[in-house]
């Protein structure tokens, strides 16, 4: 990994209003997590383990990591600002290196504190039972896997944002939910299924699918296929695309 890299493209995010973006986005389930706990609840911990399924896993996970992914290096490539990283003699897969390692470190500084006071909030007063910690796990995993395949898109797509939009809402939100055989494709079923095996409530209260053991691997094989493809699709880069 450039240190360099990793540096400018952590100092690039803070400069841009996407980091404005990601607060709202880390704010949003907070407030909603203290409307929730002001209603009343049947089964508190149930509830708390759906609303972070539904508010954290399917929607504010994948968008932070869309908004950051597709512009850690596909903004770069589209304003041609690029060809002075590609000119430099620094591997390709060292920039790919940089850029995922930034990209991880900020979308699991927004996200994942999002998750844990959201799910502290919602299970004020009674037992944890697990909920925090497996969430907590599952979005960090979850971080890594979206965030690979994001910046997978941005090199090989001028439209990373659109693709990934279409993978978010109408794969993983639609799709997914009406073909079971489906799961195995889907990075938020990962999530689900790393979360159930460390919190103790039932699967079926937040849908997961998949075992715990299965769901990390299919994650990390997801995340590391991702970025090998990424590297090889940097490799294949000319300077003259830029122009």
């Amino acid at each position: 990994m450039n240190e360099a890299i990793f540096a400018l493209t952590l100092r690039q995010f803070a400069g841009q209003r996407r980091s404005l973006l990601l607060v709202g986005l880390a704010l949003i389930p907070v407030a909603l997590a203290v409307i929730f706990r002001l209603g009343e609840h049947l089964d508190q911990q149930e509830e708390t383990a759906n609303f972070l399924a539904d508010i954290i896993v399917t929607a504010i996970l994948p968008l932070a990591c869309l908004i950051i992914g597709t512009s850690a290096l596909g903004s770069e490539i589209e304003d041609g600002t690029a060809v002075y990283i590609l000119a430099k003699p620094v591997p390709r897969r060292a920039i790919i290196a940089a850029k995922f390692a930034a990209s991880v470190l900020i979308a699991a500084a927004f996200v994942v504190p999002a998750t844990v006071v959201s799910g502290l909030i919602g299970l004020q007063g009674v037992p944890n039972e697990g909920i925090v910690a497996g969430f907590t796990i599952a979005v960090l995993v979850g971080v890594f896997a979206y965030t690979a395949v994001f910046i997978l898109l941005s090199v090989a797509t001028s439209r990373a944002l659109l693709i990934g939009l279409a993978y978010v809402f109408i794969w993983e939100g639609l799709i997914t939910e009406l073909f079971s055989g489906t799961r195995y494709l889907s990075i938020r079923q990962y999530c689900l299924g790393i979360a159930d095996s460390i919190a103790s409530v039932s699967t079926q209260d937040f849908e997961a699918s998949l075992g715990g053991p299965e769901a990390f691997l299919l994650a990390a094989g997801v995340a590391a296929t991702a970025v090998f493809l990424a590297v090889r699709r940097l490799e294949s880069f000319e300077l003259t695309e830029t122009d």
